[in-house]
C-alpha cells in the first residue's frame, strides 16, 4: 500500500459509509435526518524519529507522559494522521446558535468521533491486511486522558492533557499549525476532527510548509468574540478550565451528547488558511 492507495480507501469510506450520516434512529430531531457529517480527509504523514516527537516529552510542552512513536509501536516506520472537516450542515448550524451548541455539531462531535474511530479501525485492518503492524494509539490499553483537575484520577498530577496528542501527531505531519483556541488550523480549517494511526509501513514523510507553531492564525481575535464563556483571550490563549466547565454544562443539558465549538466557527480560519496569517518565526511551544 502506498500513500495513494491510502488515501484513496480512506476517502471511499467517508463517501459511501452510512455511519457519515445521521439516520433517522439516531437523529436528535427530523432537521438533522440525512445530514452528512464529514467532508473528503485530508493526510499527513511524518517519521516516528522526528525530533517534534522528542521534543514533546519536555515539560514546556506536554511531558514526559507523552509516549514516543517508537514506544507505542517499537518497530513503527510512519506515523499517519488526518483530518476530517466538518460539512456545511454541521458548520452552519451552529454558527446559527449563538450560545450552546446546535443539533448539527452535537451530532458532529459525538456521532463525528463514532465515526473517526470507524475508519480509523478500517485504515488499520487494511494495513495489517497488507502484511504491516498498526496501532490506533488513542485505542491502545495504555492510551490514557486527564482531561480536568481530578486529585482521584490515576494521573492527578497533570491536567487537561494525555499520552498521545491527535493535534501535535498532526502538526509533526505537516497538517496544520495552532491557533488561539489551540485548535489546529488546517488547509481545509480548523472545524473538524483528526486520527492518527502509527504503523511499520514506510511512508514517506510530507514536508511541513510552516516554522512557527503558529503560523497560520492571523491572531485577529474572531474565536476570541465568538467563545459563549469567555475562555480564550488575545494575551493568553484558551482557559482550559473555563472551557472545560462549560463542556460539563453541555453534557448535562444535552445528554448523551455534548460539545460547543463556536470558536472553529464564523471565523476566518474555519474552513482554510486566514490570507493574513502570521509569518514570525517561533519554533518553542
Amino acid at each position: 500500500m502506498n500513500k495513494d492507495g491510502l488515501i484513496k480507501i480512506a476517502s471511499d469510506f467517508v463517501e459511501n459509509s452510512k455511519d457519515n450520516y445521521i439516520t433517522h434512529e439516531i437523529a436528535i430531531s427530523e432537521n438533522v435526518v440525512g445530514m452528512k457529517i464529514f467532508e473528503a480527509p485530508i493526510f499527513g504523514f511524518a517519521s516516528p524519529q522526528d525530533e517534534y516527537f522528542t521534543l514533546f516529552k519536555e515539560a514546556s510542552v506536554i511531558g514526559e507522559h507523552f509516549m514516543h512513536p517508537k514506544e507505542w509501536l517499537l518497530a513503527s516506520k510512519s506515523v499517519i494522521s488526518f483530518f476530517l472537516p466538518f460539512s456545511q450542515a454541521v458548520k452552519r448550524g451552529n454558527d446559527k446558535e449563538k450560545s450552546w451548541p446546535s443539533e448539527e455539531w452535537l451530532h458532529g462531535r459525538i456521532e463525528g468521533q463514532a465515526f473517526i474511530n470507524k475508519l480509523c479501525i478500517y485504515l488499520k485492518s487494511e494495513l495489517i491486511k497488507d502484511g504491516y503492524n498498526s496501532i490506533v494509539p488513542s485505542f491502545d490499553e495504555r492510551f490514557w486522558a486527564q482531561t480536568s483537575l481530578n486529585a482521584a484520577s490515576a494521573h492527578s498530577e497533570v491536567s487537561f492533557t494525555s499520552n498521545w496528542s491527535e493535534r501535535h501527531a498532526a502538526f509533526v505531519c505537516g497538517l496544520g499549525t495552532f491557533g488561539l483556541s489551540k485548535g489546529l488550523i488546517t488547509s481545509k480549517g480548523v472545524a473538524g476532527r483528526f486520527g492518527s494511526i502509527i504503523t511499520e509501513l514506510y511512508l514517506s514523510p510530507g514536508k511541513r510548509e510552516y516554522e512557527n507553531i503558529y503560523e497560520y492564525c492571523s491572531m485577529c481575535g474572531a474565536c476570541v468574540k465568538k467563545c459563549p464563556v469567555n475562555a480564550i483571550s488575545i494575551e493568553e490563549g484558551k482557559n482550559h478550565m473555563i472551557c472545560s466547565e462549560f463542556l460539563d454544562e453541555t453534557a448535562e443539558k444535552y445528554k448523551p451528547r455534548y460539545g460547543c465549538g463556536k470558536c472553529q466557527i464564523g471565523v476566518p480560519c474555519e474552513g482554510r488558511i486566514p490570507k493574513q496569517h502570521s509569518i514570525k518565526k517561533q519554533n518553542q511551544f
